[in-house]
């Protein structure tokens, strides 16, 4: 995952008016803190932070944060506040990482293709859209890709059957249930699969 660099400037009044007027500046109010370092109240470009929240890394990316001038510091987005009507960012928290420490971090899921049993009229229950992650900043994967298309009726798909990307591991359980094929009742009355013996037995 490429570094991202985001100028910040220093903030010296804290309350709900000088940030205020750090939005209507254009810039966003944010902390710094982590790595045993004092927190930073500190603003950033709004335009350019959603610029890179929207990039294909996402809230994932590794930003390394120009402070004033400082010392290069390279941090993830934790949490990031927006206006419930507007969506336009209000506030951020920066954690500092380390390039050679593993940080954590959620992935979102892409699931593709059709599963077989949908096709056979069973319904696809999803229960995880995305997967917790340990790793070195540089290898948190962007989304986590996997095909679902050979899922039967009845059949599900469990975190421990994931393609694990080079570096990472999963900090859910293995056997967390993310998706499977439900057979609707009627579905599987037709099929005899209601539990009842057949006839003859």
């Amino acid at each position: 995952m490429a570094d991202t660099t985001l100028t910040a400037t220093i903030r010296e009044g804290r309350g709900n008016g000088p940030a205020r007027r750090v939005r209507q500046a254009g810039d966003v109010p944010a902390v710094v803190y982590g790595l045993g370092r004092d927190n930073e109240a500190v603003a950033v470009n709004a335009h350019d932070l959603d610029k890179i929240l929207h990039s294909s890394s996402g809230v994932n990316s590794v930003i390394t944060l120009k402070v004033d001038g400082g010392a290069d510091q390279l941090v993830l987005t934790r949490q990031i506040d927006r206006h419930p009507v507007r969506s336009t960012l209000t506030h951020v928290d920066f954690i500092r990482v380390s390039a050679d420490a593993d940080v954590t971090a959620d992935v979102h899921l892409e699931l593709t293709g059709e599963p077989e049993g949908v096709r056979l009229g069973g319904l696809l229950e999803q229960l995880l859209f995305s997967v917790g992650v340990s790793c070195r900043p540089a290898d948190v994967p962007q989304v986590i890709v996997h095909d679902i298309s050979g899922l039967g009726l009845g059949a599900q798909l469990h975190v421990s059957d994931l393609p694990t990307p080079a570096g990472v591991v999963f900090t859910n359980e293995p056997n967390d249930l993310i998706v499977q094929v439900a057979i609707p009742r009627g579905l599987a009355q037709a099929s005899g699969d209601d539990g009842a013996p057949a006839e003859g037995e």
